[in-house]
């Protein structure tokens, strides 16, 4: 995927929406923290590598999606610009969100934190994913590693990276609890409620050049 070509048609929206759904993400991944109510597999992950290292959780998710992003280098995968801001940009909105952000008690007000960091990261993925820039780190090595290993399907894959780092996480001091399985539930369907709001068009294929007949005699 080109970084400079795939911005030729609707930059500006397709720019926007990006990092809007990049923000998004993050804050809603926080959200997800602060519940205390079980986070994503992969979240799982980052923080208990963020409580082993001391590290804050954003640096952890900065760090290891640029780790991940080199592990595309063998799969011969190529990033798109949304790809190389994925890294970044939601890391820094996950450690803004958090520093903005105290810990709640109140059982009611943990599960509402927990709903809207589930539907904001349904609506988040639909966006970064609408915009066509370029999937994530980790949404990249997946379907890298399935292109890779023939008879591998894409669920296959995914279940079984997000099952290894869940473990790795949870042995950790990662928070897995009812909102690792909410999430699991929710998200595909979320996911799949959003992108047709958010979904950029592909550009029409031109029609073909018509060629008239010549004249008789």
């Amino acid at each position: 995927m080109d970084l400079i070509g795939n911005l030729r048609q609707r930059p500006t929206r397709r720019l926007v929406q990006l990092f809007v759904g990049l923000c998004l993400y993050g804050f809603s991944m926080a959200l997800m923290v602060r519940s205390e109510l079980g986070l994503n597999p992969w979240d799982v992950f980052h923080q208990g590598l963020s409580r082993m290292t001391g590290l804050s959780m954003g640096t952890v998710v900065i760090a290891v999606g640029a780790l991940v992003l080199l592990a595309w280098i063998p799969l011969r995968q190529r990033p798109g610009i949304g790809t190389v801001a994925n890294v970044v940009v939601v890391g820094l909105a996950v450690d803004a969100t958090l520093a903005l952000i105290p810990p709640v008690q109140p059982l009611v007000a943990q599960i509402a934190l927990l709903v809207a960091g589930i539907v904001g990261n349904g609506a988040a993925t639909a966006l970064y994913l609408g915009a066509r820039l370029g999937p994530g780190p980790r949404d990249g090595l997946m379907t890298g590693v399935a292109a890779r290993r023939p008879g591998w399907s894409l669920r296959l894959v995914r279940t079984a990276l997000e099952l290894g780092v869940l473990a790795v996480g949870a042995l950790l001091g990662g928070t897995l609890g009812v909102g690792t399985i909410a999430y699991a539930l929710a998200i595909g369907p979320l996911a799949q409620l959003f992108l047709p709001i958010f979904d950029v068009p592909r550009p029409a294929p031109p029609a073909p050049e018509r060629i008239e007949p010549a004249p008789a005699g």
